[in-house]
């Protein structure tokens, strides 16, 4: 069995060891040891301090390195409240140093106000040094002539380090240069200049100060394709001919319409006019029967009526007997 000055010990010796480890891994003094042989000042209790305010050490001393190593006056606490404020401090300390090494103005409040802002400074320091090319799609304009022309551009930029912030982005250049393209399109007298000219466009174009009020800076406009499209003067008086045909056959119909209306309104009228007739002609022999009663009308004078009524019969048979035959009648 153990003494009791022996497990004392033990005890003693486990406490040490639990205490170094949660020293080791609250305290970065790895990382404390690196920087101090890269020759960044920085103490063991500032290192603590990012730990009590939740920031990761290894996140603001590896750029406060970097940057030092660089020659960049960058201090702790700057890298410390980026880091909290949401920031990329890596990526802002590449920034300043490419910068630094493109001969850029960059400070480091506004590189953190760029990266902030959403936008990547390293990619925009890089552009700034190494321009972009922005490839738009096929932009469709029509000439006077009515032919539909359709062409592609690429568009060289370079960043604008003092327009990062609150400055347009790659769409509104894109949507500047479409609209550009188009006006300069449809102001040429036909689709041949374009064809035979395409720079005019991105003169034109360029012209016009298409970059205001963006992140970039145009540094110029190429027509890397131009093709023809329909003829669109062509399909809109072929469509304009198909309405005013579709609205002649509908003025047609309704005139047809109306002309077998008036014609059912004048057989409804003739038939009226018909059975008034035979109305009357019914009432004939009553009012002859009433004007014989009441003495009005003699027996003679029926009889003279009756005769003359014969007659006229007998002439339209005699009529219809003797009428020419009509030889080009099929019999």
């Amino acid at each position: 069995m153990l003494g009791a000055d022996t497990l004392f010990l033990l005890v003693i010796i486990v406490i040490a060891i639990i205490v170094v480890s949660v020293l080791f891994t609250f305290v970065p003094i790895g990382l404390w040891i690196s920087a101090l042989a890269a020759g960044v000042k920085i103490g063991i209790f500032t290192l603590i301090g990012m730990r009590l305010r939740r920031v990761i050490p290894r996140r603001v001393v590896e750029p406060l390195i970097k940057a030092h190593k660089a020659g960049l006056p960058v201090a702790t606490n700057q890298l410390e409240s980026h880091y909290l404020a949401g920031g990329n401090v890596d990526r802002v300390v590449n920034a300043l140093i490419a910068a630094q090494r493109a001969n850029i103005e960059l400070t480091f409040e506004r590189a953190a106000a760029i990266d902030l802002a959403g936008r990547d400074v390293l990619e925009a320091v890089q552009m700034s040094v190494n321009p972009k090319v922005i490839e738009t799609p096929f932009i469709a304009g029509v000439a006077m002539d009515g032919i539909e022309v359709k062409a592609k551009a690429r568009i060289t930029v370079r960043a604008n380090i003092d327009r990062l912030v609150g400055g347009a982005g790659e769409e509104t250049v894109i949507a500047r240069v479409g609209e550009g393209v188009v006006s300069t399109i449809g102001s040429s007298d036909n689709h041949k200049k374009v064809l035979e000219n395409p720079d005019m466009i991105s003169r034109t174009v360029l012209s016009k100060g298409l970059d205001a009020g963006t992140a970039f800076e145009i540094l110029s406009i190429d027509i890397a394709d131009v093709d023809i499209g329909k003829n669109i003067g062509a399909q809109l008086q072929t469509d304009q001919a198909e309405a005013d045909k579709k609205i002649a056959q509908a003025k047609a119909e309704e005139r047809r319409a109306m002309a077998v209306a008036n014609e059912q309104e004048m057989k409804a009228r003739v038939e009226e006019m018909r059975a008034k007739v035979v109305e009357a002609e019914a009432e004939v022999p009553l009012a002859m029967s009433e004007a014989l009663k009441s003495g009005n009308l003699g027996v003679m004078d029926y009889l003279s009526f009756r005769n003359i009524d014969a007659d006229t019969d007998m002439r339209d048979s005699i009529g219809r007997m003797t009428k020419p035959k009509d030889n080009n009648k099929p019999e």
